[in-house]
């Protein structure tokens, strides 16, 4: 009986729950999305003060610009690596098992309404405009309008700022440690909800879409999950070992987190929770700081193997011809997309419109064969992303030498 009181068997227990209610009472299920909603909205009130905290107090700590622009650099280039193999691997993949081949869907059957406000939100996506997106317009509407970058920013120009004006700064810096304790105290409390949201958001998600959904594009979910499972006990496991890291011990170390993820379909929900047990882990606070909200945004494998299966699969059931010079050309063009709708609702989406108007070859409307089932594979996503992002912090910090092996020595493989 004691295991019930451990929080991750409560949410395996609520997502079980979660998912008979959906299957056998369909119409009740759909009307308990509220429930994993409000969760959502919960956690990501307090993403923004978490992360301005921790990242003022670890910047403002380390009090050297250098060291932050070096752990920023690294961070930068293990992103760009790692999503490129993520697109590659997600690329072979497709072309191996071909998961949209005979469905031979024409332009006339594709339902293009149902994709029109993608294409429209598509539309505005620039690299400017992403760019620009990074300041916000007031120091409070970052955290009003919950942006992560945009609060990561702040975070940085605070930290440092308030780490150069020395033991003046000393107050304030003791002052927000503790608010940042306070923060993660009330994430604590709020997990405790977490059984109950995961319950609800299965059951939207079952009594919505219905089971039958995943047969009819089964092919295609299980290339996802599969090419998934490759890049995160494969590619992550090599990178994990290589580092000196073992990736099951990993795992179980963030068990509670990735069954948050899973029963919400979200990352972010489990954002503050990754946050607090790096550093545990043993990574110094500023490279949590520094690498989590921005690997967020940067580091999303799962959403780039995503997108790289569903644009040739749309292709194939659209039988649009993709010669091996357009398949790399999407893959680059991925490259720079799959970082422009960060934070965006239904970024995916609108990632994927952005890609196939750019490359002009696949037909935009194929996105209609694919959202009924998008909300079945969101959770390989948010998982791959999770998981990608906890190695990402690992890895970094030891390659920084800011990682701290007595405290992490239950990671070590």
């Amino acid at each position: 009986m004691r295991y019930l009181r451990l929080l991750y068997v409560q949410v395996l227990i609520g997502i079980l729950i979660g998912g008979t209610i959906g299957y056998v009472w369909p119409g009740f299920g759909a009307q308990l999305k509220p429930l994993g909603d409000a969760f959502v909205s919960l956690i990501k009130m307090l993403i923004g003060p978490i992360i301005f905290t921790t990242v003022v107090v670890g910047i403002a700590g380390m009090g050297d610009l250098k060291k932050a622009g070096k752990v920023g650099f690294k961070a930068f280039v293990y992103f760009e690596v790692v999503t490129t193999l993520a697109l590659l691997i997600g690329l072979v993949v497709a072309n191996v098992f071909t998961p949209g081949a005979g469905f031979h869907a024409t332009p006339a059957s594709l339902d293009a309404k149902a994709v029109a406000g993608y294409t429209t939100a598509a539309q505005g996506m620039s690299v400017v405009d992403t760019l620009l997106h990074l300041i916000p317009k007031t120091f409070v509407s970052a955290f009003a309008e919950g942006d992560i970058l945009q609060v990561l920013l702040l975070a940085l120009l605070f930290g440092l700022a308030l780490g150069r004006i020395g033991d003046h700064g000393r107050p304030v810096m003791n002052l927000l440690h503790e608010v940042a304790r306070v923060f993660f105290g009330i994430v604590e409390i709020v997990s405790k909800l977490a059984p109950i949201a995961a319950a609800g958001a299965m059951a939207f998600t079952i009594g919505k879409y219905g089971i039958g959904t995943l047969f009819i594009l089964g092919k295609l979910m299980l290339c996802v999950y599969l090419t998934c499972g490759l890049f995160i006990f494969l590619l992550l496991g090599a990178i994990m070992r290589a580092s000196g890291f073992s990736l099951w011990k990993m795992l179980k170390y963030i068990k509670e987190e990735l069954l948050i993820v899973v029963g919400t379909s979200s990352s972010e929900t489990a954002l503050p929770g990754l946050m607090d047990k790096m550093e545990k882990a043993g990574c110094a606070r500023p490279v949590v700081g520094i690498v989590v909200p921005a690997g967020y945004s940067f580091n999303l494998d799962g959403t780039c193997i995503y997108l790289t299966m569903a644009a040739l699969f749309i292709a194939q059931a659209t039988d649009t011809p993709m010669t091996l010079t357009q398949q790399l050309a999407l893959m680059a063009v991925l490259l720079l997309t799959s970082k422009g709708a960060a934070g965006v609702t239904g970024s995916g989406f609108i990632t994927l419109a952005a890609t196939l108007a750019t490359t002009g070859s696949i037909p935009v409307a194929g996105i209609a064969l694919i959202i009924g089932v998008d909300r079945f594979m969101s959770e390989a996503r948010a998982i791959t992303n999770f998981i990608g992002n906890a190695v990402a912090t690992l890895v970094i910090a030891k390659w920084n030498g800011d990682y701290d092996p007595e405290k992490g020595r239950d990671l070590v493989s």
